[in-house]
């Protein structure tokens, strides 16, 4: 991870109460940088059964994030480089404010998922040694 930021997000009122009931999911979400504001895509909340069936909920909408001018510039400029992503990491609660932590993090280079392949199958091969000396004894 190579920096975090909070942000605040704009909400409608159903949005609101779904996400203190917990019908959230940030785990597809992403940021994106469009026109000098920061949106965020991909996460999705589903609308409570007890809201109103006369208006049409968007559970996947773009929503746009609440940052200062400093902050715009720093995802600017990580977005514009090569190999770096925004993801939202957390949504949290700051008194009655509703926050998601974002942060800017690169993917893996192909050196860090030989390493990461090379150790799973080692731990794979180790269970089945351990599980043939057990038996054995």
């Amino acid at each position: 991870m190579k920096k975090t930021i909070v942000a605040g997000i704009i909400l409608q009122g159903w949005e609101v109460k779904s996400i203190r009931s917990g019908f959230v999911q940030i785990t597809n979400g992403y940021v994106i940088f469009d026109a000098n504001e920061v949106y965020l895509i991909g996460v999705n909340i589903q609308p409570l059964v007890n809201i109103s069936k006369f208006y049409l909920h968007q559970s996947d909408r773009i929503r746009k994030l609440l940052l200062t001018k400093k902050e715009i510039e720093i995802i600017n400029l990580y977005n514009k480089k090569k190999g770096y992503t925004i993801i939202p990491l957390k949504l949290f609660w700051n008194k009655s404010w509703c926050k998601i932590k974002i942060g800017i993090a690169t993917g893996k280079s192909n050196q860090d998922k030989r390493l990461d392949k090379k150790n799973r199958s080692w731990k794979i091969e180790q269970s089945t040694i351990y599980k043939r000396i057990s038996l054995n004894k």
